[in-house]
């Protein structure tokens, strides 16, 4: 009898052919969602010269992006919970698909930015969704780890590859295969998902739309805030209590856009502050290093971004161990056991110098710390979608998204103050290095945060 329980305990574990094609569909959509949050970043000079943006609007290549992907999030999360999750994960991807024809035959500014606000709502509606199918096709357990491994993996290798696939198609081919590469994959992807995907969605209430509005123009502001210097103060004010206000509405409302109880879980709330840091600390790591390549050592930005790929390549691999991981040591512990080996390799990088020798500290360091970064995210995950009913994965699922995004858009902004504060009074590339380096020591510092609010909140998960 022992022997026939733990041979079905084993078969449960398994994937089937048909899981497999499931998780296959699912992640092939999440990647390349990923890669298109940093895939213009090395192209943004030539988009300028070839439409026409001025030095101060190109950055709004990337901010008009990240401003619908984080804006909407969570009003799609919701949404996709009332009209089915496989419903908005298709529709979403028919809509990045035109956006990206929009950006790749683009002719001046306007259409351009158009197309980036459509791919971030695209963006905003296919992540929570795909990741509510994920969590529902998967039951809580080893199965539902690996599947969160593998898409926290092939999200952070995503953001690495379009650094460095960004640099490629600039230099061989032109800024514009940077959107078109998206079709052929949104094609494929269409193709098989309804064969495969299963509806599924949460209750059939209706949508709180007074929460939806001041979440989403909280959200808005906030981003706002944190990726335009010159509205911070306004809108991180006017975001702080648009959101405070909306907490006010969700106590009060029968039917919420989040119920207050998700909020009040400590899964859930400490869960997705680990989140934020997490991806804010090694995505703004990205650009702090892009810095030091380029402006210290020299690099050409190709050179610069092919050298992001060892950080890929620990991100995959932190992914793929990170079920194993969690199911020997339990999530809280895994969380903090990754904490501390990211922390460690991000703090070694304070040490880094002005010669090309410091290369191989480099290399080495962004390939550990992006295993114990993964191992973080994928803590994470587990932790903010566990314990909950069926109903409110999308929710779930919508505010850990969220996170992720608002991590992504808040690390860079906050970490380049840092790095100019940091200059010291120098001048050149002593000064690049100095800041550098002081932002390098905050990130450090941030991440530790992180893992003492996992060893202390979590203890008792």
């Amino acid at each position: 009898m022992a022997v026939l329980d733990r041979t079905s305990a084993a078969a449960a574990d398994r994937l089937t052919s048909r899981s497999r094609l499931v998780l296959t569909v699912l992640l092939v959509a999440q990647f390349t969602l990923a890669v298109d949050f940093s895939i213009l970043n090395v192209a943004l000079p030539a988009i300028g010269r070839g439409l026409g943006f001025s030095l101060g609007q190109l950055q709004w290549v990337a901010t008009a992006f990240a401003l619908a992907a984080a804006g909407f999030t969570l009003f799609f999360g919701r949404l996709a919970d009332l009209v089915g999750r496989r419903r908005l994960f298709l529709l979403g991807l028919a809509l990045l698909g035109a956006a990206s024809l929009l950006g790749g035959f683009a002719v001046n500014p306007a259409m351009l930015l158009t197309a980036r606000v459509a791919q971030g709502l695209a963006t905003a509606a296919v992540t929570p969704a795909g990741l509510a199918l994920l969590t529902s096709a998967f039951p809580e357990g080893p199965l539902r780890e690996r599947a969160l491994g593998l898409n926290g993996a092939l999200m952070s290798a995503g953001f690495t590859t379009g650094a460095v696939l960004g640099g490629v198609l600039t230099d061989l081919l032109s800024w514009r295969w940077a959107f078109l590469l998206n079709v052929p994959v949104v094609l494929a992807v269409l193709l098989i998902a309804p064969r495969v995907l299963t509806e599924s969605r949460g209750t059939r209430d209706r949508l709180d739309l007074f929460g939806a509005v001041t979440v989403t123009t909280g959200l808005l502001a906030l981003v706002t805030g944190l990726t335009t210097p010159a509205l911070r103060m306004a809108g991180l004010f006017a975001g702080s209590v648009l959101l405070a206000a909306c907490y006010l509405i969700e106590r009060r409302t029968a039917r919420p856009l989040v119920p207050v109880r998700i909020l009040h879980r400590p899964t859930v709330l400490w869960g997705n502050l680990i989140g934020l840091l997490a991806f804010a600390t090694e995505t703004s790591l990205v650009f702090l290093l892009t810095l030091y390549l380029q402006r210290v050592l020299g690099f050409a930005p190709l050179a610069a971004g092919l050298c992001f790929a060892v950080l890929g390549l620990g991100t995959v691999t932190g992914g793929v161990t990170a079920a194993r991981v969690i199911g020997r040591l339990g999530t809280t512990r895994a969380l903090v056991l990754g904490g501390a080996v990211q922390a460690l390799a991000t703090a070694a990088l304070i040490t880094l110098g002005e010669g090309r020798g410091w290369l191989g500290l480099l290399l080495a360091a962004t390939f550990v710390g992006g295993v114990g970064n993964m191992l973080v995210i994928v803590g994470f995950m587990v932790t903010a979608t566990s314990g909950l009913p069926a109903a409110d994965q999308g929710t779930a699922t919508g505010l850990a998204t969220m996170t992720q995004q608002i991590g992504i858009t808040m690390g860079t902004p906050v970490m380049s103050a840092i790095a100019t504060a940091g200059l010291g009074g120098l001048a050149g590339t002593a000064a690049v290095l100095h800041g550098v380096a002081t932002a390098i020591a905050a990130n450090a510092a941030l991440v530790v945060v992180g893992i003492l609010v996992a060893g202390v909140a979590l203890r008792r998960r």
